[in-house]
């Protein structure tokens, strides 16, 4: 008998998972590092998209006191094919989560952290005010450390882009996650141009800020739609792409319909590289945040070079 986590996803039919290629698998997670980066997400009840979303990188980047915090609770409003955050009516927020989340990077010791969450639809600003206030604890706890937030659509909530922008993480990151024509399956509760006007948006608030978008494939895409994906965010001038497998979390989530190689991975690399791209990360393993520290510092002087080159 197969367990649900969940409920709303009960009514959908079953979708065997299928066996992994060995370029995907992962060691479990067993290193003493990895428990105290545990240990200290319970002691702060702090949700982290590592644990919630399962993650295949956990294991590496728990061991190096790396993890993605995971705000506005652990309950989505929403219901993706893909996603394995459970979804249902949210908690209220938690007052104490800004502080929370600045003590965790304080005591990590974090020089980049990444901020995400749920969806909220609920919240009249879909959340968009507590982005800004763990933003500001963490500035105010750990001036050093740069701040990459990774939100969800804020759709149909007026004010909400400003008021993240405003509030001045150094990377603005929103997944578009699949090509438009998959949304209605797999993303049915979001909009692809309202989530590529949002990565637009935040460029014109400013100019200056890196913004960063995801995409998963083997959910059914074509090669060609990939590439129109790519020329949709260079059009919103988005300078980081990441692409990734997609992995089936339980057998009520849409089906994993290719694996992916790592050679068609290098080709999507190239061609998102002379589409013109600060930097691109794709690999089956690749997620927005794996990596995230180092990719900023790469990001960063991806930017110094293009400056200098066009002097």
């Amino acid at each position: 008998m197969t367990t649900v986590r969940h409920p709303e996803k009960a009514h959908r039919p079953d979708n065997p998972i299928q066996r992994k290629p060995d370029w995907i698998r992962v060691k479990a997670p067993v290193s003493r590092e990895y428990q105290e980066t545990r240990q200290l997400m319970r002691r702060l009840n702090l949700n982290t998209v590592c644990e919630e979303a399962a993650c295949p990188n956990i294991g590496e980047c728990w061991a190096k006191k790396h993890a993605t915090v995971m705000i506005l609770g652990n309950v989505c409003t929403r219901a993706c094919a893909f996603c394995n955050v459970a979804t249902g009516r949210p908690d209220q927020l938690d007052p104490h989560e800004p502080e929370h989340v600045a003590e965790a990077v304080g005591k990590m010791g974090l020089a980049h952290v990444v901020i995400t969450s749920v969806d909220r639809d609920d919240l009249d600003d879909g959340g968009a005010g507590h982005f800004a206030r763990v933003i500001r604890a963490i500035r105010a706890a750990a001036p050093g450390t740069t701040i990459e937030v990774l939100t969800p659509d804020f759709l149909r909530k007026d004010g909400a882009i400003e008021t993240v922008v405003e509030a001045g993480p150094d990377v603005f990151n929103h997944n578009l996650e699949t090509v438009p024509r998959l949304y209605p399956e797999v993303r049915p509760g979001a909009r692809y141009f309202a989530s590529l006007r949002l990565l637009d948006r935040v460029k014109e608030l400013n100019p200056q800020m890196f913004t960063k978008s995801g995409l998963m494939v083997g959910l059914g895409e074509q090669k060609e739609e990939i590439h129109q994906v790519m020329d949709d965010l260079r059009a919103a001038d988005v300078d980081f792409l990441t692409i990734g497998q997609y992995l089936q979390p339980t057998p009520k989530h849409h089906a994993v319909m290719s694996f992916v190689t790592p050679d068609e991975f290098g080709a999507y690399r190239t061609m998102a590289t002379g589409k013109g791209f600060l930097l691109v990360s794709a690999s089956p393993l690749t997620r927005s945040s794996h990596h995230a520290g180092e990719d900023f510092e790469r990001l960063r002087e991806a930017r110094r070079a293009r400056l200098a080159a066009a002097e």
